[in-house]
């Protein structure tokens, strides 16, 4: 099998479905940063790999210009959105690889990866964010998991979306080794952040807990939503099959919670920051 290597159809279909089954990223987050960083309000933010943009929009109000990129157009066009609905008229979107930075955006006093970096070729981007930041600017990295919750044995008030169950019949439409644009890709060994940061300059790192354990509803719509949102289950992967595979998932669902609603102890988020 050969090496996989990024395409654009990686969250093809998938950016309408982000926002709705992803789960928000918490207040705390952004106040964390504002207090660990010193955020007043001025300076720029760099959110690369913003996708929906779920933490650019989140942070934009910690900084006088906010500026989020992704290769994914959908991605940019439904943050657009989310922003004009926010009404948060700080920020700006531009479609561009994390490896053609720095795309004539200027320098920025915080850079931030969400769910992201693991896409990247790290050590090429490393060292061009490195050249990015403007003098004290920080690199933000926000490692979370939010499409679904921790599992777990303890009781909830309503019952757990029956992830196994989920897992194992999106494996019988697209096949047991996870999808990856057009596609496969094999669950190896990531570079070590660590190595690749320090060898790129950085210092550091500061690691930081938010959240955490704090307990989520979810309807059968946002747990369908969460499923599309993955890079390996994303719709266009399913081709002709789609309403097929849709309509085995919402049986699933509704046949574990007859009245379509789940609970999620949310996991906890870990900010690695890097100067």
């Amino acid at each position: 099998m050969s090496e996989w290597t990024w395409d654009e159809s990686l969250y093809a279909g998938g950016a309408e479905h982000y926002p709705v089954g992803r789960m928000a990223y918490p207040e705390a987050l952004g106040e964390t940063l504002r207090d660990e960083l010193g955020l007043d309000g001025q300076g720029r933010l760099l959110d690369v790999g913003c996708g929906p943009g779920s933490l650019t929009l989140l942070l934009a109000p910690y900084f006088k210009a906010a500026v989020g990129v992704d290769a994914d157009a959908d991605m940019l066009t439904v943050a657009a959105g989310r922003a004009d609905d926010a009404g948060i008229i700080n920020a700006e979107w531009h479609q561009l690889r994390a490896e053609q930075l720095p795309g004539e955006l200027g320098a920025f006093e915080v850079v931030t990866f969400a769910q992201s970096f693991h896409w990247m070729d790290q050590p090429l981007v490393a060292r061009l964010v490195r050249g990015m930041l403007a003098p004290g600017g920080r690199w933000v990295q926000v490692r979370a998991s939010t499409h679904r919750g921790l599992d777990g044995a303890d009781e909830l008030p309503l019952p757990r979306p029956p992830w196994d169950g989920i897992d194992a019949l999106v494996a019988r439409y697209l096949g047991p080794v996870r999808r990856a644009g057009r596609g496969v890709r094999v669950i190896e060994t990531l570079p070590d952040e660590e190595e690749v940061m320090k060898a790129a300059g950085y210092e550091g790192p500061t690691r930081l807990i938010v959240g955490g354990d704090e307990i989520e509803d979810r309807t059968v719509d946002q747990v369908v939503a969460a499923v599309f949102s993955l890079s390996s289950s994303t719709p266009h992967l399913f081709g002709a099959r789609l309403p097929e595979f849709e309509a085995e998932l919402r049986e699933l669902l509704t046949s574990t919670a007859d009245d379509g609603l789940f609970a999620e102890r949310r996991r906890e988020i870990e900010l690695v920051i890097w100067s």
